[in-house]
């Protein structure tokens, strides 16, 4: 079943409690909680042991199920420690970035071995390391994340497939995904304006403002079989209300679950 979910950044400076509350409001399944270092920390890896009980009981109180998490930082000690929290927590999957230099080949044999190694270490606390294309980094289009599917073999490594950076590399995220959907284990969506660098202004990444086909990706995820997390992930809501970030988690929750329904897959 496809689970749709909010990555938490999109509340960044506002408590965890509140990010759930207004969540579990607009509908949605799930969380991915934040561990993203110098943005938002409501998963904080330094002390994850003392937020581990807290966590369980706020997603319980609000029906929403803890979907993954997103590290971004490929710092060996920071995802070792998120292993071991999600590991604690019941979530599969830890979400981050390549790193590294675009269109240089020693950047990309340098991070996909980084990933292949990393992947191996989730492996031993049975999570699924997942990694996204990401504008100009080593892996930054479908053909550089093809090269690192067939660099990594563990199953411990899956795609987080954004199509917003997809989008932003010049392609069609809707002919891309099928190319790489074999292994995709985790979906970052939110909508596009432009084609970058930036994704646009947070509001104009809800899903559904934007300059992408979003319908056509959703179809290519259920046609192609697609079972898993898809969470919406905003970026830049820092200076957002609170009403503001809710305008936005409901409006693309209103928008991917519309999309889901029409192609009978919720």
């Amino acid at each position: 079943m496809i689970l749709l979910g909010v990555n938490t950044v999109l509340f960044q400076n506002q408590a965890l409690e509140t990010a759930l509350q207004t969540i579990a409001w607009a509908g949605y399944d799930g969380i991915e909680l934040s561990a993203i270092k110098g943005m938002c920390e409501h998963l904080d890896l330094a002390r994850w042991r003392d937020q581990v009980q807290p966590i369980r009981d706020a997603a319980a109180r609000y029906g929403l199920r803890l979907l993954s998490t997103e590290v971004a930082s490929l710092d060996e000690a920071r995802l070792t420690q998120a292993f071991e929290a999600c590991q604690a927590l019941g979530i599969s999957r830890v979400n981050v970035g390549p790193g590294g230099q675009a269109d240089v080949e020693e950047s990309f044999v340098r991070q996909t071995d980084l990933l292949a190694r990393m992947a191996d270490k989730a492996a031993a606390y049975g999570v699924i390391l997942c990694c996204k294309a990401h504008v100009r980094a080593a892996i930054y289009n479908t053909p550089t994340t093809q090269r690192a599917m067939a660099r990594i073999a563990s199953p411990a490594f899956g795609i987080d497939m954004d199509p917003s950076h997809i989008y932003r590399a010049g392609e069609r995220p809707e002919e891309a995904l099928p190319q790489v959907l074999s292994r995709v284990r985790h979906i970052h969506i939110r909508d596009c304006k432009g084609r970058g660098p930036s994704p646009g202004e947070p509001r104009d990444q809800a899903c559904g403002r934007g300059d992408m086909d979003l319908f056509g990706y959703c179809k290519a995820l259920v046609d192609g079989g697609y079972d898993g997390p898809v969470c919406l992930e905003v970026i830049g809501a820092g200076a957002c209300s609170e009403t503001q970030r809710a305008v936005i988690a409901a409006e693309s929750y209103g928008y991917l679950n519309a999309c889901l329904k029409r192609l009978k897959a919720r």
